[in-house]
């Protein structure tokens, strides 16, 4: 068989083995934050609901770099996008994400409810009552996991994962083993996971923040 026989057949089995691979990622992940698609600039992204809770929302679909994202800015408000999501946490355990935060709300600890502002949230909902929600604080000590401010009948858990200054400016990818998560904080197996929200928030400091964030995923362990 002549030459180019073989290196069309190796071409093709290049494409073949591409093609497996993204089959087999796509079935050990699923997305929920792609911004990829979303029109730059534009408004609200598709499958997603804007909450305003005070103030006027600030935000944005941005190309940063090579990342595709959401920008929020957060001037004395506080707001979120979400969406709901199903998620079996013993089949997609771990959760990752990428965020950057480029300001920071002034003197904010999630510790004391006058000034319970971040720059960054991310929320895990579970049921009505039940959620995890990952914070980049101001304050607040990373690796720190505690309650946040009471609210009747909710039980929310905060899991600082940064604190402070230092790696504003830059993208950083988490990971977060959810399932452990939530039965180190609840002591019980969780239940599915029912949605997701983005949020920021600097008014009860009266400040202003800013951050972004992308690709946001659930995957297997």
């Amino acid at each position: 068989m002549s030459r180019s026989y073989f290196a069309a057949l190796g071409s093709v089995m290049a494409s073949v083995i591409l093609l497996v691979s993204q089959v087999v990622w796509a079935e050990n992940s699923l997305t929920v934050a792609d911004f990829s698609s979303a029109a730059v600039g534009g408004g609200i992204p598709t499958g997603w609901e804007l909450k305003e809770k005070s103030g006027k929302a600030d935000f944005a679909v941005v190309k940063d770099g090579d990342v595709s994202a959401v920008r929020f800015r957060s001037n004395n408000a506080s707001f979120s996008l979400q969406k709901e999501v199903k998620v079996d946490l013993k089949q997609f355990p771990v959760l990752i994400w990428k965020w950057k935060v480029t300001k920071l709300p002034a003197g904010a600890d999630f510790r004391k409810p006058k000034a319970d502002d971040q720059a960054a949230q991310l929320f895990v909902a579970f049921t009505k009552s039940k959620s995890i929600v990952y914070i980049w604080d101001t304050n607040a000590p990373q690796g720190l996991m505690e309650d946040t401010t009471p609210v009747f009948f909710m039980h929310v858990k905060v899991v600082v994962v940064r604190s402070g200054p230092a790696e504003t400016g830059k993208w950083i990818a988490e990971t977060r083993n959810v399932y452990e998560d939530y039965k180190k904080l609840f002591g019980e197996e969780p239940p599915a996971v029912s949605g997701m929200r983005l949020q920021i928030n600097s008014q009860h400091t009266g400040t202003s923040a800013e951050s972004y964030f992308a690709d946001v995923a659930f995957k297997k362990q």
